[in-house]
């Protein structure tokens, strides 16, 4: 599968989970499925960095490891502003949550926020583990 494919799915699967973050699932199976999808955001991903691994593509391991990096990097800033943010007006907290949505939107679209924070850390840490050597 080519890389632009990928690429396209893992920002389809942005649209989607950004989209579902923004809801509270009233139901059961609403609640599966935003799980079930959040987990598939990182298929991509996954794909790529296996992809670039094989075939030695530094360039694309440091893409993965920049991508990763920042939402987890922002992820963090924006939950410690977010529990800042108790002492602020609401618009602010609203705002500042909208935000987070945005970076880290698995996370919410999940509701589990640990279990995306442990893939984006997986995606993370394989980079740096096994990144190719400079030539």
């Amino acid at each position: 599968m080519k890389k632009s494919y990928l690429y396209a799915a893992w920002l389809i699967l942005y649209i989607l989970c950004t989209i579902l973050s923004s809801i509270q699932p009233e139901s059961t199976g609403l609640s599966v499925f935003m799980t079930m999808l959040s987990l598939c955001f990182f298929v991509p991903g996954g794909l790529l960095l296996h992809r670039a691994l094989k075939e030695g593509d530094r360039k694309e391991v440091l893409r993965l490891r920049l991508i990763s990096g920042l939402s987890l990097g922002l992820t963090f800033l924006l939950i410690v502003l977010n529990f800042l943010s108790l002492g602020m007006s609401e618009a602010m907290g609203n705002f500042l949550y909208a935000l987070l949505i945005i970076v880290s939107c698995p996370m919410v679209c999940s509701q589990y926020w640990v279990l995306s924070l442990f893939l984006w850390a997986c995606l993370l840490t394989v980079t740096v583990l096994y990144a190719p050597k400079k030539k």
